[in-house]
């Protein structure tokens, strides 16, 4: 059976939640409030995509291919991202929400999130430096073994980083977020007089 090519279509309004989308690749494509929950997107090429205000929470990634996607205003809950295809990875996101979500030993380096909700998002040993956490919501997101350098947080809040076991040389931080970097030691920051 082959594969579907489609390109430059726009599918607004799809549930795709029940009988899933067609397998193939997927080119200069947009999705305008599409619902993709617990949907089966495994082995799907997504190339220079774009996707808004869709649900996408729960879907099944395993071995899809994201190159060059935008991701606007969407619930992206519980997505497994260490999944997918490797081959040409990378996906921009704004305003969404990607809670629960794992990028373990994912390759993200100068990646962009903006205004999004990263709440106990797993950033385990995944390369992140050079990127930018603009405004982004990180409560309980998992840095263990991950490579910060250069990494912009001076806008984000509610993160938890130990300098010790993660490389942290040239992250950038305002004196509001560093407070971030010290809660392993249990420690009280007061303003001072």
């Amino acid at each position: 059976m082959n594969e579907q090519f489609i390109e430059e279509k726009t599918f607004k309004k799809k549930d795709f939640s029940e009988n899933g989308l067609e397998k193939g690749e997927y080119e200069l494509c947009t999705f305008l409030n599409c619902n993709f929950s617990n949907s089966d997107l495994s082995k799907i090429r997504f190339i220079d995509c774009e996707f808004y205000d869709c649900n996408l929470s729960s879907a099944h990634i395993l071995q899809t291919g994201f190159q060059n996607v935008l991701f606007k205003d969407c619930k992206m809950l519980g997505l497994q991202f260490y999944k997918c295809n490797d081959f040409g990875f990378l996906i921009k996101v704004d305003k969404c929400q990607l809670n629960h979500s794992s990028f373990f030993k994912r390759k993200l380096s100068k990646f962009s999130f903006q205004k999004t909700k990263l709440q106990e998002v797993d950033f385990t040993e995944c390369d992140l430096s050079l990127s930018v956490f603009d405004d982004c919501d990180l409560q309980n997101a998992i840095f263990k073994n991950t490579n910060l350098q250069n990494t912009d947080f001076r806008s984000s809040y509610n993160f938890s980083i130990d300098p010790e076991n993660n490389q942290i040389k040239g992250a950038k931080f305002t004196l509001e977020t560093v407070v971030g970097l010290l809660t392993k030691y249990n420690i009280k920051i007061e303003p001072g007089f």
